[in-house]
């Protein structure tokens, strides 16, 4: 078995100079299944990809740095699935709010059989704003109404795992989610994409494990709860017209 790590960033100056990296790259050193890291930078604007060039390439030989235009955290996952060569595919939030070692339960999950396995909160949200909180139980009770998905508790959590042919197939099914690259202004980390993922997969009828890990809160500027929650019900929506008249079949 072999593990291909993505960490999209954007304007991750800050998390780089907390020693997220050194981390991650400490922890995949060790663990000789990991065969590469790809750090997909989303277009920034910062000294993230300075940072990231100077001090963290030499020093870990798995990590290689992809480049993309400024196109949104979708877009960053899709270019690092696509670019990976291992048997499994996992990724990660840069601020490691999941701690990067919760991986081996990721991992197990799919040694046990499961084609996907996706990190779990479940109601809870240490240290999260209560704003947050509440949109969270909105969202959940949107996204069942629309799309379902009820067996699910938590799409959201930036750590999951997959089987790296599963997750090619379910990118060729995309809709709300396609190839079409287009650039755009200011952060986006729209929950869009993980419930598109997750409702083909879901369709197609491959394996999930929702498995609970350990979750803190990561103040960061480039979460806009409000932006970020009207475009997600926009996409929900699109979701929807997608799926009754049967594009996604």
């Amino acid at each position: 078995m072999t593990i291909s790590l993505i960490v999209p960033c954007y304007n991750e100056e800050i998390n780089i100079q907390k020693g997220v990296l050194d981390r991650i790259g400490n922890f995949t050193h060790h663990d000789k299944r990991f065969i590469e890291v790809l750090i997909v930078d989303d277009g920034s604007s910062d000294n993230t990809k300075k940072l990231i060039k100077n001090e963290y390439l030499s020093e870990f030989p798995k990590f290689h740095l992809i480049e993309n235009a400024h196109q949104g955290k979708a877009q960053a996952l899709i270019t690092g699935i696509k670019k990976t060569k291992g048997d499994i595919v996992m990724f990660t939030d840069i601020d490691l709010a999941t701690p990067i070692e919760e991986s081996k339960k990721m991992i197990e999950a799919l040694q046990n059989g499961f084609d996907i396995a996706i990190g779990s909160r479940n109601t809870h949200r240490a240290g999260a704003p209560i704003l947050r909180k509440l949109m969270a139980v909105g969202f959940i009770f949107i996204r069942n109404l629309m799309i379902g998905l009820k067996d699910i508790k938590d799409t959201q959590c930036g750590f999951k795992t997959f089987n790296r042919k599963a997750a090619l197939h379910i990118l060729s099914k995309l809709k709300v989610f396609n190839n079409h690259q287009q650039s755009i202004k200011g952060s986006s980390v729209k929950a869009g994409f993980d419930l598109e993922f997750l409702f083909l997969a879901n369709k197609l009828g491959y394996k999930i494990k929702e498995i609970p890990v350990t979750w803190k809160h990561v103040e960061t500027k480039n979460v806009n709860f409000l932006k970020d929650f009207f475009e997600t019900m926009k996409d929900i929506l699109a979701m929807k017209y997608y799926d009754l008249t049967k594009k996604y079949d």
